[in-house]
């Protein structure tokens, strides 16, 4: 998938086997795993706009609830309480969605 580009493989695989069952999705450990929390501002962009698929500028629900599967094709699609969760924390402003901003302050929360 496109985010595999600038992260390891190996990172990747361990990061989404953590996170396997359902409703077991931690967004800071993930984060973690696969690397993110170390990249670039530059870098976090570009993920933000893999993960935006609708190029609305904003990760909506939809595209949440898919997250893992921009990291491998075959990953599962987070449980609707994963996804709120998720939501909760990166909608700051409380807009029901997150900007770019919000989605690097929580990667690097």
């Amino acid at each position: 998938m496109a985010l595999a580009a600038s992260l390891k493989e190996a990172d990747i695989t361990a990061a989404l086997a953590a996170c396997a069952a359902a409703d077991s999705f931690n967004h800071k450990e993930f984060f973690a795993k696969v690397g993110m929390s170390t990249k670039s501002a530059d870098d976090i962009k570009k993920a933000f706009a893999v993960i935006d698929q609708d190029k609305s500028g904003f990760i909506e629900e939809d595209e949440l609830k898919l997250f893992l599967q921009n990291f491998s094709a075959s990953a599962r699609a987070l449980t609707d309480k994963e996804t709120a969760a998720f939501l909760a924390v990166g909608d700051s402003d409380g807009d029901g969605k997150i900007g770019v901003d919000e989605f690097a302050a929580m990667i690097k929360a």
